[in-house]
């Protein structure tokens, strides 16, 4: 080999260590990620095209559509007075509160949960970072959600001198009465893209927000957000409309003597049941005044399933579907799998499932269920292998391992 050539080789060879070195520096590693996972999702758009989410399938004569139960009303809770404060009096609110602003951490990719987490827990003396927080609860970055339950789990068993709740079914004056007791308020709210991740993307995802202070006169909020900087200000109108499509979800991070100032501003929604009655009063309240609302529909669906009444549910995710959903809408909402599920309407179930991972290939939520629905179908060791591939999209997912354990199959 001429002496030109091997130098050639050694240039090349050096320049492949020196990007393999760089690619080890996080900053780096991340910018890279970040073009590879868009060129990946345009390709997979290609290769599965972005239609609607598929509507409702026809339910065969005769086809049984509870499991072990026929439909029943809806469930009233009755919260007892032991547990329950009373509904707090409208008591007035100061025009404009801004709590102190904690320490702004930039997120990652796909990352918004676990750093707008991260400012939250800032705000009580926490001194982490995301990554702290998503090498618990997501740690691979492929992992495109994290759910409000995860963030919960995380303060509880990682900042356990600090306590946690989330609830649905929250409204501005809620958050305005928090925020004056000095509490943030972390919401999930939707989120636009700039630029589409497939063809025919209609750029629509999710997000957190931390709200850390109002302002009466203007009508706006100051929002601590992870992917466009510290401080934004958001009015109250958009908050309603980017909320609502995840039911009003709203988290809490508190000190342990502060719980009982909680429950005094939640009143009955303290109770989680209680929480869930009202919120299905509400929503099917919302599907009554604007029955071409679909994301009324898809809530009331939501709080039906967490209310047990399957059946129910499963016709008001129908009715949301025909009108139209987001086409990422179950990258971060899992109801009507479960509803399909329960209701044995399996076809329907798969469907959606096989629509959500065209969409999320890593979604390890749409990988469990659609291992449940092939489990059903007859398919035992399909749905081990579904079952297996969300507990490595998710390492230590609890849903996957108690799956295999139901079946009898090691991990």
């Amino acid at each position: 080999m001429s002496k030109w050539k091997r130098n050639i080789l050694f240039a090349l060879a050096g320049l492949l260590l020196l990007g393999i070195m760089l690619y080890q520096i996080p900053a780096i590693q991340g910018r890279v990620e970040w073009r590879v996972e868009r060129i990946v999702a345009y390709a997979n758009g290609i290769i599965y095209p972005a239609g609607p989410v598929p509507t409702a399938l026809p339910t065969p004569t005769g086809q049984t559509e509870t499991i072990g139960q026929t439909a029943t009303p809806v469930k009233t809770v009755q919260p007892t007075k032991a547990t329950i404060t009373p509904t707090p009096t409208s008591v007035p609110l100061p025009a404009q509160v801004s709590l102190k602003t904690p320490a702004y951490e930039l997120q990652d990719i796909n990352n918004c949960g676990p750093a707008t987490l991260t400012m939250t827990l800032r705000m009580y003396g926490w001194q982490g970072n995301q990554f702290d927080i998503s090498k618990i609860i997501k740690p691979k970055r492929e992992d495109r959600n994290v759910n409000p339950e995860e963030m919960v789990y995380y303060v509880r068993n990682y900042a356990g001198w600090l306590r946690a709740e989330y609830r649905v079914n929250g409204n501005i004056t809620l958050i305005k009465r928090l925020l004056a007791a000095g509490f943030p308020v972390v919401i999930e709210e939707t989120f636009r893209f700039e630029d589409p991740y497939w063809p025919n993307d209609d750029l629509w995802a999710a997000h957190y927000l931390l709200i850390t202070g109002y302002d009466d006169n203007s009508r706006i909020f100051t929002g601590q957000d992870s992917f466009y900087g510290p401080d934004r200000q958001v009015s109250y109108d958009a908050v309603e409309e980017n909320w609502k499509p995840f039911n009003n979800v709203y988290l809490l991070v508190y000190l342990p003597e502060q719980e009982s100032q909680i429950r005094d501003i939640l009143g009955a929604d303290w109770d989680e049941g209680s929480n869930r009655q009202n919120a299905l009063n509400d929503t099917q309240a919302a599907t009554v005044s604007n029955p071409n609302d679909a994301f009324a529909w898809f809530n009331y669906g939501t709080n039906l399933t967490a209310l047990e009444n399957y059946t129910e549910a499963a016709n008001a995710y129908d009715k949301a579907r025909s009108l139209g959903l987001p086409q990422r809408m179950m990258r971060y909402q899992f109801g009507p799998f479960i509803a399909y599920f329960q209701s044995n309407r399996i076809d329907d179930l798969t469907a959606l499932t096989k629509y959500a991972l065209e969409r999320t290939p890593s979604s390890e939520e749409a990988m469990l269920w659609n291992g449940w629905g092939i489990y059903r179908q007859g398919d035992a060791q399909g749905a081990i292998t579904m079952w297996r591939k969300a507990l490595g999209a998710r390492p230590g997912y609890v849903d996957a391992l108690n799956a295999l354990q139901f079946v009898g199959a090691k991990p």
